[in-house]
């Protein structure tokens, strides 16, 4: 297993080493040791999440209030995505960058993306089956989203026609989100992430 930074501090892309013969495939997609010591806590797993995702379907970008957020390991079982993370956290010094990953059914990578970031994908293929760990349970008072289609985020989405959810079209601009008062701030997610026990 290979765990690398992405450009965005807070977000690690995960490479399982795959072990694959005439039966099939094995490959250790998870493991909170390897994963606690790039990160430098163990990821609580609180909740765990699926979605099946139609050619072209665009769901995000969503973030959590923070403390205490959500921290999520995304991974796609089934097909393939372009999966986005977004940092919206205000006094970034990445702050309104975004980086995409493949994730896919082939090299089997997940992404770890820590509490204040901001997260969505385009699904690649047809029935895309995309799972998440979650450290923290579903707060819907706690739940905002940021419009993907935001012009100045300007993300590459892979969709000629991208979908929305109702609830994704509706959602706020990312200068809508800063007037209201309503990202997260950096250094209190850096704050929070420190007081995350070690094991």
């Amino acid at each position: 297993m290979k765990i690398r930074p992405l450009s965005i501090e807070g977000a690690w892309e995960i490479a399982p080493q795959l072990h694959g013969d005439p039966r099939g495939m094995f490959t250790e997609w998870y493991r909170f040791d390897r994963l606690a010591e790039e990160i430098g806590h163990p990821m609580r797993l609180a909740q765990a999440n699926m979605s099946v995702s139609a050619q072209g379907v665009v769901r995000g970008i969503h973030f959590a209030d923070v403390p205490p957020s959500q921290a999520k390991y995304v991974s796609c079982v089934k097909g393939a995505v372009l999966d986005v993370v977004v940092d919206l956290r205000i006094g970034s010094p990445t702050f309104g960058k975004w980086e995409g990953v493949q994730l896919d059914d082939v090299e089997r990578r997940s992404l770890y993306i820590s509490e204040g970031l901001g997260h969505g994908f385009c699904a690649l293929t047809e029935g895309a089956t995309v799972s998440y760990l979650c450290s923290e349970t579903f707060a819907p008072t706690r739940e905002r989203a940021v419009h993907a289609l935001d012009p100045e985020l300007a993300i590459s989405w892979p969709a000629e026609t991208p979908q929305l959810s109702d609830r994704d079209a509706a959602a706020p601009t990312l200068a809508e989100m800063i007037a209201d008062g309503l990202l997260p701030d950096y250094a209190a997610c850096v704050a929070f992430r420190s007081t995350q026990t070690r094991d």
